[in-house]
């Protein structure tokens, strides 16, 4: 089974710096794209960032040209998050989809939270 263990959220100042890291264990042959969802209070968890095995990647338009999403090799993901605004505030989750024989299934880690404030 594949496990996903995150860190990397805090408190930071609006205009500041955080990255975020995601780390995958088990068997992970099967991962074919990782990514980075988050969830404010009151509001539905919206996907921020995406990379796939072969390095395609998305961005929400809300965090283009501010966030980075990366792969440090086929186990580890990070997002680099830059010029953070308090609308940024949300628990982030790391997400790995599992690809088999066609199918498909979601693994998701614990959420850390990230905090954008003055």
């Amino acid at each position: 089974q594949v496990q996903l263990v995150e860190s990397g959220g805090g408190l930071v100042q609006p205009g500041g710096s955080l990255r975020l890291s995601c780390a995958a264990s088990g068997i992970i042959s099967s991962i074919s794209a990782m990514g980075w969802y988050r969830q404010a209070p009151g509001k539905e968890r919206e996907l921020v960032a995406g990379i796939t095995s072969g390095g395609s990647t998305y961005y929400a338009d809300s965090v283009k040209g501010r966030f980075t999403i990366s792969r440090d090799n086929a186990k580890n993901t990070n997002l680099q998050m830059n010029s953070l605004k308090l609308e940024d505030t949300a628990v982030y989750y790391c997400n790995a989809r599992l690809t088999i024989a066609g199918d498909s299934r979601d693994i998701w880690g614990q959420g850390t939270q990230v905090t954008v404030s003055s």
